[in-house]
Parts: structure tokens; sequence; C-alpha cells
């Protein structure tokens, strides 16, 4: 069976509150506007120019000696690596962020929590949840303590650590934390397509332990929310739609499925 892999069921956040008494570097890597311009890359499907972007401006953190720069730009390589399947790279960028972590001594700091989602989720895609979980269960501590219940944050570590636990068998953990996903997303205006990935990894979770599960709700309402009028069609739509395309296909939602990669490929033309 193909489970539906929804790691990016939210995109890596930008690390711009850093610690403001850490020495001033030489140049200071303009944080939002490179995550804006890579934001554009990704919305028209763009991932050579993405990574090209990325590279780009770790180059110039590492110049100008702006580690606070450069670990933000670890942070989105980690994402960018392990949704082009590049698993060596992935793992380099991640062992780079945690070093860096550790020699701004942010480990307190929310930041540290990002680090941590970003790394697990790493390791979960590449197959290696075991080492995941201890990242998930670090970031877990850190948010819960530091984030309001309506965090998205807080619902994506939930969702993306329920993966890990569904890899390892530990079912009634991952529903917990689907649950518990679900309870915070609804808290969040506009968060309709977070909720419909956790429905159909909550769906899946179902199907892995009875195959006679009735998972028609599940996918019902997940259908209902990615077509949410009001929701804005850009890149980040056309992602999830793709994404979750093949869960729909696997249960024999073929036409939800094809209209999902249609409403996708839609976005990623500009038409």
């Amino acid at each position: 069976m193909s489970i539906l892999n929804k790691e990016d069921y939210e995109e890596p956040t930008c690390l711009l509150n850093m610690d403001r008494d850490a020495p001033r570097p030489a140049f200071s890597v303009p944080i939002g506007r490179v995550i804006e311009k890579l934001d554009e890359y990704l919305s028209r499907d763009d991932w050579a120019g993405a990574g090209r972007h990325l590279n780009y401006w770790l180059a110039e953190a590492k110049a100008g000696g702006d580690k606070r720069g450069e670990l933000a730009i670890q942070n989105e390589r980690m994402g960018y690596f392990r949704k082009s399947g590049k698993e060596r790279e992935a793992f380099e960028a991640l062992e780079a962020a945690l070093q860096l972590l550790d020699e701004l001594g942010m480990r307190d700091n929310i930041i540290a929590g990002t680090t941590w989602v970003n790394a697990a989720t790493v390791c979960k895609t590449f197959g290696h949840a075991e080492e995941a979980l201890p990242y998930f269960s670090l970031a877990r501590t850190l948010y819960e303590r530091e984030l309001a219940k309506d965090d998205k944050r807080l619902g994506g570590l939930y969702n993306n650590m329920a993966l890990a636990c569904a890899d390892l068998a530990r079912y009634d953990e991952a529903e917990e934390l689907y649950h518990k996903a679900l309870d915070t997303m609804r808290r969040i205006p506009g968060s309709e397509l977070e909720q419909a990935v956790t429905l159909l990894n909550l769906a899946d979770l179902q199907h892995m332990q009875d195959e006679e599960a009735d998972v028609f709700p599940l996918l019902e309402e997940a259908e209902a929310l990615l077509k949410t009028e009001d929701l804005p069609r850009d890149g980040y739509y056309a992602f999830v739609c793709r994404t979750c395309a093949p869960g729909f296909d696997y249960y024999g939602w073929f036409m939800t499925a094809k209209e999902l990669r249609e409403a996708a490929e839609k976005i990623y033309a500009g038409t």
C-alpha cells in the first residue's frame, strides 16, 4: 500500500526574530525578501531557480558572517532538499543548522523548535522515523510551552510527528496527535488546507490498521475543505492539491484527484 507522504503540512517558518544580543555581522541577509523570492520560484514550480537562489544567499550569509541568516537559509534548504528527494544534501543542511543553533546559543529560542521540526521531517522523509522522534519531542516541549494553542506551527508539529509514529506502528499515539492537529487547526481561520491534509493522514492511519475501515467521511470532509471557495489559489494551494491527489486516487476518488491535479497545473502555468 502506498501511503500519502505529507511531510509538507507546513512550510518551514521564516526565522526572523533572532536574539538581538548576538554580535552584528558585517552583512545581514534580508531574510524576509529572500523567502518572499523563494516563494515566487516555488509558485512557478521552478525548483532549479529556487535551488540557485538558496545557494546564492547561503554564500552571502557565510561571506558576511551572518550566522543567523545562515541558520535561516539552512532551514529553508532542509525543506528544499527534502521535497526534491535529495537525501545527502538534506542531511548536510540538517547538520549545519543544528551546529549553527548551538553556536548561536539558541536552543531555548522558538527558532530552535522550527529547526528541530525541520530536522525531524528530513529524518522521517528518508526512512528514519525513529531518529525523527527525539527532534519532534524537543520541538513539542518548546512549542507547547511558548506557543498559543491556535498557532499553526503547533498543528504542523502534531501532524508531522503523527506521521513518524505511524511509520513505527505506534498507531494510538499517531491518532491522538492527528486529533490534536485538527483541534489546533480548527481554531485558525483559513487553515482548511492543513485540516484536509490531516484528515487524509487520519484516513491512511485507519486503513493501515483495518483495510475495511470506513474512511469515506474523512475523504468527504477533506475534499470539501480543499474546495473552499475563498482560499487563495496560489502556489501553496497548488502544492497541497498536487500532494493530496494521490491519496484520493488510492481510495478510488479518481475524479477528485483529477480535479486537484488540474487545479495545480493551472496555477503553476499562471492561467
